[in-house]
């Protein structure tokens, strides 16, 4: 029975592949290989958006599917076993960042709540709420995969962990302009909550289980529980709970939804931070001279 992807060998000899030895050619390969993951994942999902069961199997089906590319493309493209994905830390990894992002955002909206800009005006839409845990499910995985599993990941051979954390921030937050309802200030904010503090958990366990988890549960509360609108990417889909957002957009986010608020930005510098001393603390915090003879 041949082994799964996940759990690859290393029987290839070392000097197979030459041409993909320098860290900017795996960058590229890896890059161009989980994009058009990413757009064939939200293609597949968005064809059933209509059909809550079929979004959720097509979207739990994707985030699979990613998972298995992305060990295989570091098998070929390394000739390694993809550890940052190791089996056995799946569910402890995932629960934790789930537990972390459902928490996080919690707070975002108790604290919008207590300054009157959410309210909730009664009940939504169960099969949206399963609707959306599909596409969200779709949604994290590849992006994961993409800026923390290889951009993060490969940047720090080029350049060190700082600034490989910062690039892949800003490229992540950045690429968030591209959503109807977006804004510059929308997109630092997602640099910030999304790519620091995501980079900063994957640092500090070498682990993409963990931020995966927290990506995906912040992204379902967003939308799938709470119904507010998630990283400018159009009205607030229907989630359990059907919501009111007023008030000014430094406190509630605007039409970009709460990830734009100055509440989310304070409330996700909190763990960027701890996960970046754990990460120092840890000796796992390089620079490119550490990480080239390591």
């Amino acid at each position: 029975m041949p082994e799964s992807p996940l759990e690859p060998d290393a029987r290839e000899p070392a000097e197979t592949r030459r041409w993909l030895r320098p860290a900017w050619v795996r960058l590229v390969v890896m890059l161009v290989v989980f994009a058009g993951v990413d757009a064939l994942a939200n293609l597949a999902v968005g064809a059933v958006a209509g059909a809550p069961f079929w979004c959720l199997v097509l979207g739990l089906a994707a985030a699979v599917l990613a998972l298995w590319l992305y060990a295989g493309a570091v098998r070929f493209t390394e000739r390694r076993s993809a550890a940052e994905l190791r089996l056995r830390d799946a569910r402890r990894g995932l629960l934790r960042g789930a537990g972390l992002g459902l928490l996080l955002f919690t707070a975002v909206v108790l604290v919008i709540a207590a300054f009157g800009g959410y309210r909730i005006a009664g009940w939504g839409s169960p099969g949206g709420a399963v609707a959306t845990l599909g596409v969200m499910c779709a949604a994290a995985v590849a992006e994961e995969l993409m800026f923390r599993g290889a951009a993060l990941r490969i940047l720090e051979e080029l350049t060190g962990t700082r600034a490989a954390l910062v690039v892949s921030a800003v490229v992540f937050g950045g690429l968030h302009l591209l959503n109807p309802g977006a804004t510059v200030w929308g997109a630092l904010a997602v640099a910030v909550e999304g790519g620091l503090m995501t980079g900063t958990a994957y640092v500090a366990t070498r682990s993409l289980w963990l931020p995966i988890g927290v990506h995906l549960a912040w992204n379902f509360a967003e939308s799938g529980i709470y119904g507010t609108a998630v990283s400018g990417s159009g009205p607030a889909q229907a989630g359990i709970l059907h919501a009111v957002v007023s008030g000014p957009s430094a406190l509630t986010g605007g039409a970009f939804g709460p990830e734009a608020s100055l509440v989310a930005l304070v409330v996700c510098a909190v763990p960027t931070v701890l996960f970046y001393r754990a990460a120092l603390r840890r000796g796992r915090v390089h620079r490119r001279r550490e990480l080239r003879t390591a």
